[in-house]
C-alpha cells in the first residue's frame, strides 16, 4: 500500500510539473522557433532600402551565367588598364575627340574607319600611326585627357542619360570601346577585376562570354588564338584570381546577323572542343529586331554541327524583343539548354508551358531590359510570372558596366518590385548553380558550397538581432544604384 502511495505522489507530482510547463509556454509566446523564411519577411518589412542593400549585398548569390566579359567592366577599369603600360603590356591608346571633316583621299585602317562621326573611338597606336595628319589630329593619347574630357569618355561607356537606350548601346558604345578589347593583357585583367568584385557580393560561378580570336599586340600583327588561351589559363591560375572564390568558365559567342554567320558557327564548334577545359558551351548574340539573325537560319547549320561534336552546350539569346515573336521556341529547337532574356515569351503560352518544371532556364536581366527599354517599366517584367509558374529562372548582369551596376542590384530590383519569399531566392541561386555548363563534378562542388553558405547565412542573420551583422557589411554601389534606386554607399 505504501509503494502505491508512494507511486499516486509521484504521478501527481509528474502531471503538476508539466500543467506548470504548459502554462509557462502559453505565456512566453509560440512554441515554435521562427524560421528563416518569416524572418525574412521581418526583415523586409522592418528595414531601410540600406539595410535591405547590404542584406542582399551579402546574399550567397550563386551564378551569373548571362555576362558578356567585354561589356561587364566599368568605365573606370577600362580608362585605369588601358592608360597603365605597365599593365597592359606596353600598349598605347588614342581616343577621338574632334571630328575634322578629314578628305576621304587616303583609305584609312578598317579599325579607324566606321563609324566617323563619332567622338572617343578608341584605336591602339599602331592605328593611330597609319592615318594621315588631318585624321590624328581628330585623336589624343587617352592618358592625357583633360578632367572633362576624361570625365566625358567615362560617360560614352555607359547609359546614364535619360535619352540613351537601345540604339546608344548596340550602335555607339561598342565602336567607342574599338580597339581596347583587342589586347588580351587588358581582357584577362578586367576578367580578375570582375571576379575580385563578384565574389566580395557573394557571387561563386562566372559563366562569361569571351572568345580568344582577333587579339593584337602593340604593333597591331595578330596574336594566335593558343597564345590568347594560355593567357586566360595562367592569369586564373594566379593568387589573386584564386583568392577570389569564384569559378570562371567562357561561352564562345557568335553574332548572329553578320553575312559569314554560319561559317562563324562553324569555328565555335572547333574552337570549344578544342579547349573544352574552360570554354563549356556556345551563344549566340546581337540584335533581334535585326531579322538577318533570325533563330531559323541556323537549323541546318546546328544539325551539321551536332553530326560531328558530341557534348557543346549551347545558351542563345533569344525572345530579347518588346514585341511578340516564337523566337524562343525556335530557339529551344536549335538545341539551347538555356534562354537569354526571354522578354516576349510572355506572349507564346505554348512555350511557357513546355518550359514549366523542365531542363530549360531562363536568365533574366532585369536592368538590362530596363535600360534598353525591353521593358521600360520594371513592375510590368514578365519575371515574376515565369518564377512563379515554375520555369527556372536565374538572374544575370548582362553587360553590367555599361549599366554600372552589379549582381546585388538585380536582387535588390527583384525583391523590392517582385516581393521575392526566401525560398524563392534560394532557388534562383541553386538554379544558376543546377543548369551552369560546368564539369559535373565542379558543379557538384559548387551547390555543396552553395547549401553550406545558404545555411550559414540563415544563422548570420537567424540567430539574433538581425541588424547587428548587417554593421560589417560594406556594400560597392555604382551609379545605377545612386540613380535608380536612391542608394549609394561611399
Amino acid at each position: 500500500m505504501q509503494a502505491h502511495a508512494v507511486f499516486r505522489n509521484l504521478a501527481s507530482t509528474v502531471i503538476a510539473a508539466l500543467i506548470l510547463a504548459g502554462f509557462l509556454c502559453v505565456a512566453a509566446g509560440p512554441a515554435h522557433a521562427e524560421s528563416f523564411a518569416e524572418r525574412f519577411e521581418t526583415i523586409k518589412t522592418e528595414a531601410t532600402p540600406e539595410e535591405l542593400y547590404r542584406f542582399l549585398y551579402d546574399l550567397p548569390k550563386g551564378g551569373d551565367l548571362h555576362n558578356h566579359l567585354s561589356g561587364s567592366s566599368r568605365s573606370e577599369w577600362w580608362y585605369e588598364f588601358a592608360t597603365d603600360e605597365g599593365q597592359n603590356g606596353g600598349y598605347r591608346y588614342y581616343t577621338k575627340v574632334e571630328i575634322h571633316n578629314c578628305p576621304r583621299g587616303r583609305a584609312r585602317p578598317a579599325a579607324a574607319r566606321r563609324p566617323y562621326l563619332l567622338y572617343f573611338h578608341t584605336i591602339q597606336e599602331s592605328t593611330y600611326r597609319q592615318l594621315d595628319e588631318c585624321q590624328q589630329r581628330e585623336y589624343r593619347p587617352l592618358s592625357e585627357l583633360s578632367g572633362e574630357d576624361r570625365d566625358a569618355w567615362l560617360s560614352s561607356l555607359r547609359l546614364d542619360r535619360d535619352e540613351e537606350g537601345r540604339n546608344e548601346f548596340f550602335e555607339l558604345i561598342w565602336p567607342r570601346i574599338g580597339e581596347l578589347f583587342r589586347n588580351p593583357q587588358i581582357a584577362v585583367e578586367l576578367l580578375v577585376e570582375n571576379m575580385q568584385r563578384y565574389g566580395a557580393e557573394g557571387l561563386r560561378y562566372l559563366e562569361t562570354q569571351a572568345g580568344a580570336h582577333g587579339y593584337v599586340d602593340a604593333q597591331g600583327n595578330s596574336i594566335p588564338v593558343d597564345s590568347v588561351v594560355t593567357m586566360y589559363r595562367e592569369r586564373l591560375r594566379q593568387p589573386d584570381a584564386r583568392a577570389t572564390g569564384v569559378t570562371v568558365r567562357f561561352l564562345y559567342t557568335v553574332l548572329r546577323f553578320a553575312p559569314d554567320a554560319e561559317e562563324n558557327l562553324r569555328k565555335a564548334y572547333a574552337f570549344v572542343d578544342e579547349y573544352r577545359d574552360l570554354w563549356v558551351g556556345i551563344n549566340m548574340a546581337g540584335r533581334e529586331d535585326n531579322d538577318k539573325g533570325h533563330p531559323g537560319r541556323f537549323l541546318e547549320t546546328y544539325r551539321e554541327m551536332r553530326r560531328k561534336y558530341h557534348g557543346i552546350r549551347l545558351s542563345i539569346h533569344a525572345g530579347e524583343l518588346d514585341r511578340p515573336s516564337r523566337h524562343v521556341r525556335e530557339t529551344l529547337l536549335l538545341g539551347a539548354d538555356r534562354i537569354g532574356h526571354g522578354v516576349d515569351l510572355i506572349n507564346d503560352p505554348e512555350t511557357m508551358l513546355l518550359m514549366r518544371h523542365g531542363p530549360y532556364l531562363l536568365e533574366t536581366s532585369l536592368i538590362s531590359n530596363h535600360l534598353l527599354q525591353y521593358t521600360p517599366d520594371l513592375s510590368t517584367h514578365p519575371f515574376p510570372e515565369y518564377l512563379r509558374m515554375g520555369i527556372p529562372v536565374a538572374l544575370s548582369t548582362d553587360d553590367r558596366g555599361m549599366w554600372d551596376s552589379n549582381m546585388s542590384d538585380e536582387y535588390y530590383v527583384a525583391v523590392t518590385e517582385f516581393d521575392l519569399s526566401w525560398p524563392e531566392i534560394v532557388k534562383i541561386g541553386r538554379d544558376s548553380l543546377e543548369h551552369a555548363f560546368a564539369p559535373e563534378d565542379a558543379k557538384g562542388e559548387m551547390l555543396k558550397a552553395y547549401d553550406n553558405d545558404i545555411a550559414a547565412f540563415e544563422r548570420k542573420y537567424g540567430r539574433t538581432d538581425w541588424r547587428v551583422p548587417l554593421q560589417g557589411v560594406r556594400p560597392e554601389t555604382y551609379m545605377y544604384a545612386e540613380r535608380y534606386l536612391g542608394i549609394a554607399f561611399k
